[in-house]
């Protein structure tokens, strides 16, 4: 029987990969240190498959044809974007997918009650995906689902729609059939704005938001943090902090309790989320 061994929240700042080189700059060491410690502890639970929620910026989905969810059903699939190799210096990687888990998460032959997945034999993983995977896994041996979320072109998918997700996740591969230890991983951001006044100001947009977003972390109080994301609440914060919805998928994945971890660490691009827990 297939069960979560772990559930990994890290963030996805592209810009990492291209700053935080040896000697890494002092203002990115607490990083470096979180990123390694969440490695470890990826690496203690032995996971032999990885489901992974990230959000896609606009290169696998697109407003021609833009899914709520899609899951990657592949045996193997590519990593990065040749725009994410040029501007970030990401390398291009193939990473080992796990086609029998995907079909149990999409229902196999009828969507699961209350989710209309899309699904992709092709799907071209981007940052959000490759970063945390290049530090949390970087040996790229271990399966993965890809559930790649909207959470850039409105109208998107609401934070309760997110619980439902990782309650979904949760519930599913507890009742999987399949041999596995899963890890549930997800990326995303606090408070965080892409072009205008507040990009890359040093700080937060949102100081008030990631507080209170913490807070519902650390209480592991997923119905808090549904009512605490609206919409305007999430803008309000920044034109990309629609991106935690990932964490409340996290979340309910996790089960709802209080992590093992949940911190911020702060550098030159903002607070950057680190959250961690174990076996549900």
């Amino acid at each position: 029987m297939a069960e979560i061994v772990c559930a990994l929240g890290a963030p996805h700042t592209p810009l990492l990969w291209r700053t935080m080189v040896d000697p890494v700059p002092g203002d990115l060491a607490e990083v470096a240190a979180a990123f390694d410690r969440s490695r470890r502890r990826l690496a203690a639970a032995e996971p032999d498959a990885i489901v992974f929620v990230a959000s896609d910026h606009f290169r696998q989905l697109v407003t021609s044809n833009m899914p709520a969810f899609m899951v990657g059903k592949a045996p193997s699939m590519r990593g990065t974007h040749p725009n994410e190799v040029r501007e970030f210096g990401l390398p291009v990687r193939e990473v080992p997918g796990d086609p029998d888990l995907a079909r149990d998460l999409l229902g196999r032959h009828q969507l699961p009650d209350g989710f209309d997945f899309a699904f992709s034999d092709e799907p071209w993983l981007d940052h959000a995906f490759m970063v945390p995977l290049l530090y949390l896994r970087p040996q790229l041996d271990v399966p993965l689902v890809p559930i790649f979320t909207n959470c850039n072109a409105p109208p998107l998918p609401g934070a309760a729609r997110f619980a439902a997700l990782g309650e979904h996740i949760r519930t599913t591969i507890q009742r999987s059939s399949l041999e596995r230890r899963v890890a549930v991983l997800a990326t995303g951001h606090l408070a965080f704005e892409l072009g205008g006044p507040r990009q890359l100001s040093g700080g937060s947009p949102g100081p008030d938001f990631d507080e209170e977003a913490l807070g519902w972390i650390r209480a592991g109080d997923v119905a808090g943090a549904v009512a605490g994301c609206t919409y305007e609440r999430l803008l309000d914060a920044g034109n990309l902090t629609f991106q935690f919805l990932n964490f409340i998928a996290l979340m309910a994945a996790a089960g709802a309790g209080p992590p093992e971890l949940a911190e911020a660490v702060h550098c030159r691009f903002g607070p950057e989320p680190f959250m961690t827990w174990g076996s549900t």
